[in-house]
């Protein structure tokens, strides 16, 4: 009988375990009487892994306490985070999760601050140019190590990331310039029917023949409307589709920068021109 994934990943864990401590020569007595050193440091006897309980954890699969696990950790040099991802615990991978969990209240998230460092874009093709709207997967020259661990939760074959160049109004307000798209590309039919509210509405990344955009869209028959925000300057485009115009995904996820635009001046209030020429007069 084969065992459950959960179980068959506990008993690697143990096997890895055991060839940590067999690699640099050490017994079961050696590594309790390491443990005892490092339990007397720290007051806990929580702290100790006797001969018989290493046993139960490299052949039973008995799951080590966080403390055991700390001290096995401590007595192999491994790093901790390593041991825990034998047993299925990616720190790494975390981040992921906290979609899950939707607490009511705002809050400030302290999750993963000491996480390790990601791959982000550090480098951009010297083409890019920040007034047309990209597809920002292909301007990235080069990866690099950045201490960001939230930005792995964008990481995934099926998502493409896309910038909305300077220039780009077609969905302003709802997605200034500037703003940084997550795409999912399996989301690439345009979804017809009735929304309640223009954030509902599914928002598309479309390539064109002269570069991309954002935007609502409509299929009319062999066409598709390329619809763009009731209060933005940027006309209704219909285009042939596939031919002129193809959906590349869905927007899934938004990063953009608050605060940088500045109110509109009242239409009745004169200009400061017009009232240095009123004041001539």
């Amino acid at each position: 009988m084969e065992a459950p994934d959960g179980r068959s990943t506990i008993l690697a864990a143990g096997l890895n375990l055991r060839a940590s401590r067999e690699r640099p020569g050490l017994t079961m007595r050696d590594v309790e009487n390491a443990t005892l050193r490092i339990a007397e440091r720290h007051g806990n006897d929580e702290f100790i892994v006797s001969p018989s309980r290493l046993s139960d954890i490299e052949t039973k699969g008995l799951v080590p306490s966080i403390y055991r696990v700390y001290s096995l950790a401590a007595v192999y040099h491994r790093d901790l985070r390593e041991i825990l991802s034998w047993y299925g615990i990616d720190l790494e991978l975390g981040a992921a999760d906290l979609s899950l969990n939707l607490p009511p209240k705002s809050y400030v998230s302290e999750f993963l601050q000491a996480a390790p460092a990601v791959h982000i874009p550090t480098r951009l093709d010297p083409s890019f140019d920040p007034r047309r709207t990209v597809n920002l997967s292909r301007m990235v020259e080069q990866w690099g190590l950045v201490p960001v661990a939230y930005l792995f939760q964008l990481a995934g074959d099926k998502y493409t990331y896309g910038y909305l160049g300077s220039e780009d109004f077609t969905m302003y307000p709802l997605l200034p310039p500037g703003t940084f798209l997550q795409v999912d590309e399996s989301r690439n039919k345009v979804v017809q029917g009735m929304w309640r509210s223009e954030y509902e509405r599914p928002v598309y990344f479309v390539e064109m023949r002269d570069g991309y955009t954002c935007c609502w869209c409509t299929l009319k028959g062999d066409h598709i409307l390329l619809q763009s925000h009731p209060l933005s300057p940027v006309p209704v485009r219909v285009l042939r589709h596939p031919q002129d115009a193809e959906v590349i995904g869905q927007v899934v996820g938004v990063a953009l920068k608050l605060g940088d635009w500045r109110p509109v001046e009242s239409a009745s209030e004169p200009k400061p021109e017009e009232r240095e020429r009123a004041a001539l007069n």
